[in-house]
């Protein structure tokens, strides 16, 4: 039973004898990187950096489900990315205008 279904990944149009399966999945590695960069302090996180991840993911997202055939290793990390970048975007944001805002607040 286990070996049929290694057999049917293996033989998959998308499966590791093909670019469709090692694209995305070197690809995790950008979704891995934004994760360790949730450590780092939200005023070294790039604008331009974290859009451009946060569009990207959701593009392919949607390209992803439409060609053929079906790439869902390229939807998971896509959303990673997405999900990531819109994360990131949120500490950013927090940061610059939320954090501005009370210390104008206190200083008044």
């Amino acid at each position: 039973m286990a070996t049929s279904k290694l057999q049917a990944l293996w033989n998959h149009p998308a499966g590791p004898k093909t670019i469709h399966f090692w694209a995305p999945t070197f690809k995790w590695g950008l979704s891995i990187a934004n994760i360790a960069d949730f450590q780092k302090p939200p005023e070294n996180i790039s604008y331009l950096q974290q859009i451009a991840v946060t569009c990207t993911g959701m593009i392919w997202c949607r390209c992803s489900t439409v060609i053929t055939p079906k790439n869902w290793n390229l939807f998971s990390v896509n959303v990673a990315m997405a999900a990531t970048g819109v994360y990131q975007l949120s500490r950013k944001i927090k940061y610059d205008y939320v954090t501005e805002g009370e210390a104008a607040a206190e200083n008044e």
